[in-house]
Order: structure tokens, then C-alpha cells, then sequence
């Protein structure tokens, strides 16, 4: 019991619902039904998924994240190296059955989306790769993390260039939350020898940029129509909570933190507007 709660911790679950969430809404609101797919696929991008980005990356990352205070909670677990090869035995062997069932059920344009994503998913932290220590690649990277479920969901279901907005505008988001996250974690980085893009362009800089990109966001949502512009604005709330550190330093880049736990408050206000969007779309 005591190595599931570990693996329990390990995935993630307050961040569960920015994987599953995207899946799920983009499949019923572009065609899907619930059937089989939906479930074994939301089911998926709820903990398997989780649980095998978050591992790699506990696991590939366990020496700096022992250096950094803000490790250790919901924010990231610090596994001694023992359970290690549990972290990544019990990663793949959640995934595996999920995907193979997917691969095998899925069109050859869903399966090869799919395979992008779980390579992206692996390559972010794991040795040889590591691209989260490839400024602005680490925040692309993780945005695909995000918007890939989505655009997995879009693809299964027949997939129109009218969704294009929809995927750019939360695929900005994603850079920028990443972004955000980088910010809080300067001090400890540049002590552990890693690179980001927040190490590189420094804390000012880039939380001017997540700025910047959490608007763009927004006001593609708002021109796409009534509903859609209730998400922008929702999504806004996120511009309002970057405001304050506009003008943070390195030094003081440690301060972000705060803004960071917001954001992830935010992020499930955001979820309740989509709902009543979504609940509102199917039933009118």
C-alpha cells in the first residue's frame, strides 16, 4: 500500500484533470460519443499518462529536485533511488495496455499523434534527451505534454481546420504556464548546472513573454464566437495573476511561486467555465 500511495503522489493528481480534461472535452464536443475509446482513452490521459511523465521525470531528475525546495509536495515528489526501478516498471506497465489497445482500435493519423506524443513525453526528462533542458524547446515540449491530448481527441474524431484556433491558442498557454513555472525555479537550476528558458532569457524577460502569451490566448478564444470568448475570458484570469511580477528579478524570481499556486487554482475555475460551455453547447 505504501508504494501505491508513493506512485499515487508520484502522478500528479492535482494535475490530472490539464491532461484527461482536454481529451475528454475535445472528443464530445468535435463528434465523439461515449463509447469504449472514450472511456479507455480519458482513463489513460487521466493517470497512466501522469504517471509515466511525472516518474521519468522524478526519476531523471531526483538530483536537482533534491536541491530545490519547492520539490517534495504536489509539486513534485523526491523518491530515494531505491524505488526507482518501481517508478518506472509500474510507468510503463500502466501505459502499456492503454496504448496498445488505442494503437490497435486508432486510425493511422490518431496512432502516429499518439506515438508523437509519448515520445515527447519521454524525451522531456529522460537521459540522452533531456529536453527540458533545451531552452524554449522545454516549454514547447511541455505544452505538447497538454495540447497533444486534445489534438489526439480531434484527429479520432475527424479532424477540420476550424480547430486550428482552438489548438494554437491552448498551445500558447501551455508555453507560457511552462514558462511561469521555469521562473520560480532560477535560483535552484542555475545552482544545479541546468538551463531553461527562464535561466537563459532571465525572470524579467520571461515572465514578459508569459504575459504576453496568456493574452494572445485569450483573444483568440474571445474571436471565436460567444462561447468560446467565455473561456478567453476565463483564461484571462491567468494575465491578471502574471501582473504583479512584470517587474521580478532573478534574485527575487523565487517570489513567482506564489503566482504558480494560483495558476493551478486557476486552472480548475478555467475547467468549470469549459463545462458550462461544453454542457451548454450539447444541450442547446
Amino acid at each position: 500500500m505504501d508504494s501505491l500511495r508513493k506512485l499515487f503522489v508520484i502522478s500528479r493528481p492535482v494535475s490530472w484533470p490539464n491532461t484527461a480534461y482536454p481529451f475528454a472535452a475535445a472528443y464530445l464536443m468535435t463528434g465523439g460519443t461515449l463509447g469504449v475509446t472514450f472511456w479507455v482513452a480519458t482513463i489513460f490521459f487521466l493517470i497512466p499518462y501522469n504517471l509515466l511523465m511525472y516518474g521519468v521525470n522524478d526519476v531523471f531528475d531526483y538530483e536537482s529536485d533534491m536541491r530545490n525546495p519547492r520539490k517534495g509536495g504536489i509539486e513534485g515528489a523526491r523518491e530515494q533511488k531505491a524505488f526507482h526501478p518501481t517508478i518506472l516498471w509500474a510507468s510503463i506497465v500502466s501505459t502499456l495496455p492503454f496504448v496498445v489497445w488505442l494503437l490497435l482500435t486508432g486510425s493511422a493519423v490518431a496512432n502516429a499523434v499518439l506515438a508523437v506524443l509519448m515520445f515527447f513525453v519521454v524525451a522531456y526528462s529522460i537521459a540522452g534527451l533531456r529536453f527540458k533542458e533545451v531552452p524554449i524547446v522545454d516549454s514547447v515540449t511541455s505544452s505538447i505534454h497538454f495540447v497533444g491530448p486534445m489534438v489526439y481527441a480531434m484527429v479520432l474524431t475527424g479532424f477540420a481546420s476550424e480547430y486550428v484556433p482552438y489548438i494554437v491558442a491552448f498551445f500558447l498557454w501551455g508555453v507560457a504556464s511552462h514558462a511561469l513555472g521555469a521562473v520560480q525555479d532560477i535560483i535552484p537550476d542555475r545552482k544545479g548546472g541546468l538551463a531553461s528558458v527562464a535561466t537563459v532569457f532571465g525572470a524579467r524577460v520571461t515572465t514578459r513573454v508569459v504575459f504576453v502569451l496568456y493574452c494572445a490566448s485569450g483573444v483568440i478564444m474571445m474571436m471565436q464566437g460567444v462561447l468560446p470568448a467565455l473561456v478567453g475570458i476565463a483564461a484571462l484570469m491567468n494575465v491578471i495573476n502574471v501582473v504583479p511580477y512584470l517587474g521580478v528579478s532573478d534574485k527575487t524570481s523565487g517570489r513567482v511561486n506564489k503566482a504558480w499556486r494560483r495558476f493551478i487554482c486557476l486552472n480548475l475555475m478555467t475547467g468549470f467555465v469549459i463545462t458550462m460551455v461544453l454542457l451548454t453547447t450539447t444541450l442547446v
